[in-house]
C-alpha cells in the first residue's frame, strides 16, 4: 500500500516592496525627484517671465500700457483699440514691423556669412594645430586664444581709428570682416579640440594612400565635421545677430543691423511705444530662437565632441 504525501509547500519570499529598507529608498527617489520637478518648473518660470511680459505688452494699445498693469493680461483683445479710432495691439506689431524688417534683411546678411565664414576658416585652423605639430605651434594656438579675452570695449577707440584710415564704409561690410576675426578664436578652439578625437590610424590610412594635407582635410575631415561646425555656427550666428556694441560704432542706423534699428524703435520716439518695443524685440530674437530649437539638439553633442579622448 503506498503512502500519497502532500508536496511540501515553498518558504514564502517576501517581496522586494515589502522590504522596509527598499520602501524607504523608494521613497527618498520620489521625493528626490519631486523637488528636482519643483526647482526645474521654478526656474522655468523665472525664465519666461521676461517672455510673457514682452508678449502681453505687445497686445495692448498704448493707452493700456503702464508700470501697474504692466504684469496683467490685456483688458481688451488685440484688434480693440483704447480709444475710438486709436492705434490697437496688433498696430504695434505693423509698427515693429515696417521699422526693423529692412534692419532683419541686413542682419541676415551679415550673421550668416560671418557664421560660415568664422567656422570655415576656424576649422582649417584647427586641424592644422591638431595635426601637424609644426615648430612653436602651441605659442601661435596660445596667441591665438588671446583674442578669446580681449573685451570688446578695449579696442573700439583703435578699431573706429583702424576703419576710417582703411576707409572701409559704416555698413554691414565691415561689421562682417569684424566679426569674423573676432570669431576665430573660439572657433579655432573648438574644432582642435574636436579634430584631437579623431583615430591617428584614419590620418595615417589617408597618408598611405598618397592625400596630403589638404586632401585628407577636405575628403576625410571635413565629411566628420559636423558636431563641431553646429556649434561654431549657432555662436557665430548669435554673436552676431544680437552685437550692439560693434554696430554702435561700425555702422549706422541706416545701414547697420537689427540691434541699431531695434534701439532707436524704443528710444527714438519723444513719447516710447512700449508695446511696439516690446513687439519688435519679439520680431528681432525670432530668428536665433529658431536657430537654437532646429538645432538645439545637435549644439552639446558638438560642445562635448573631443572633450573625452577614446
Amino acid at each position: 500500500m503506498s503512502v500519497i504525501t502532500e508536496p511540501k509547500k515553498k518558504p514564502t519570499v517576501s517581496s522586494a516592496s515589502d522590504m522596509p529598507g527598499q520602501t524607504t529608498l523608494r521613497n527618498r527617489k520620489r521625493l528626490s525627484r519631486t523637488v528636482k520637478y519643483v526647482l526645474l518648473v521654478l526656474f522655468l518660470i523665472v525664465v519666461l517671465m521676461p517672455v510673457y511680459v514682452l508678449i502681453v505688452t505687445s497686445l495692448k494699445p498704448p493707452q493700456d500700457v503702464n508700470p501697474a498693469t504692466s504684469w496683467g493680461l490685456p483688458v481688451r483683445w488685440p484688434w480693440e483699440p483704447a480709444l475710438e479710432g486709436g492705434p490697437t495691439g496688433f498696430d504695434n506689431w505693423a509698427l515693429a514691423w515696417n521699422a526693423l524688417s529692412a534692419s532683419i534683411g541686413r542682419t541676415f546678411l551679415l550673421a550668416i556669412p560671418a557664421a560660415l565664414i568664422a567656422s570655415f576658416l576656424g576649422a582649417m585652423n584647427g586641424f592644422v594645430l591638431a595635426r601637424w605639430r609644426f615648430p612653436y605651434a602651441d605659442i601661435v594656438f596660445t596667441v591665438i586664444l588671446f583674442g578669446m579675452f580681449i573685451p570688446y570695449q578695449a579696442i573700439m577707440t583703435p578699431l573706429v581709428q583702424m576703419k576710417t584710415t582703411l576707409g572701409l564704409p559704416s555698413d554691414i561690410s565691415t561689421l562682417l570682416i569684424v566679426h569674423v576675426i573676432y570669431g576665430l578664436p573660439i572657433c579655432t578652439l573648438i574644432f582642435r579640440n574636436y579634430y584631437a578625437s579623431i583615430p591617428h590610424e584614419l590620418m595615417e590610412a589617408s597618408r598611405m594612400d598618397g592625400a596630403g594635407m589638404l586632401r585628407t582635410f577636405g575628403s576625410i575631415v571635413l565629411p566628420l565635421s559636423l558636431p563641431g561646425f553646429v556649434v561654431t555656427i549657432i555662436w557665430q550666428f548669435t554673436s552676431a545677430w544680437n552685437d550692439f556694441l560693434f554696430a554702435l560704432f561700425l555702422s549706422n542706423q541706416n545701414e547697420g543691423p537689427v540691434s541699431l534699428s531695434l534701439n532707436n524703435l524704443a528710444q527714438g520716439a519723444q513719447l516710447a511705444n512700449y508695446g511696439a518695443a516690446m513687439a519688435g524685440a519679439l520680431l528681432a530674437s525670432l530668428p536665433t530662437l529658431i536657430v537654437y530649437i532646429v538645432l538645439g539638439k545637435y549644439f552639446v553633442g558638438g560642445l562635448m565632441s573631443g572633450s573625452v579622448k577614446s
